[in-house]
């Protein structure tokens, strides 16, 4: 297990590419990494908003659709020993249930079903933090790092889009997946962009 510099890394429950980038993360998490990352909400809606509409974080009509990015920064800021149980169990509602996580009852299900006391989760959301704090995570990647989708792992002042294709196999799996593709950024400025053209399978 290498050293790894501070980075961060960004999130949508929209996206399966970030289901399985987050899955690794907290996988070498759980499994012994003591990597120090920080995880960023972005929200997708924002990009997709149509033409003149408002920001989705001022955007009355939006409030369920940003209710579980903004239950996950109150987890992460105020219960960071849950954070990442939380953070799982929002992406595997998404993916492996089918649940749309659109509104605060299917987001408390999903809370409760982990033993998180959602009404106190609910009251740090309603007072308009995790909202605020949304908006501008969203402004600083997309300014200084021209960010465009999830997962973005940003560190050293670089930042990089990954598209993972399969969960992780164990910690040691996710740990060597995610030092790899953090030791590029940092150490191996050369190279910009390495895409296959299709999809091997």
């Amino acid at each position: 297990m290498s050293q790894l510099p501070a980075f961060e890394v960004s999130y949508d429950y929209l996206c399966p590419f970030a289901h399985i980038a987050h899955e690794h993360l907290v996988a070498g998490l759980q499994g012994g990494a003591t990597w120090d990352v920080t995880f960023t909400p972005w929200a997708l809606r924002q990009v997709h908003k149509d033409e003149g509409a408002p920001d989705v974080w001022d955007d009355p009509d939006k409030v369920a659709d940003l209710v579980a990015l903004e239950s996950s920064i109150a987890i992460r800021d105020g219960w960071p020993d849950r954070y990442l149980d939380a953070h799982l169990a929002l992406f595997r509602a998404r993916f492996d249930h089918g649940v749309k996580l659109k509104s605060r009852d299917e987001v408390a299900d999903v809370l409760n079903g982990i033993g998180l006391d959602t009404a106190s989760v609910f009251e740090v959301v309603d007072g308009g933090g995790p909202r605020k704090e949304l908006a501008e995570s969203w402004r600083r990647l997309t300014d200084e790092h021209a960010h465009f989708g999830v997962p973005t792992f940003v560190a050293g002042g670089d930042a990089v889009f990954v598209r993972l294709m399969d969960r992780p196999a164990s910690g040691d799996d996710a740990i060597a997946t995610i030092e790899w593709i953090v030791s590029q950024l940092t150490e191996n400025p050369r190279v910009n962009e390495f895409k296959h053209t299709k999809i091997a399978r």
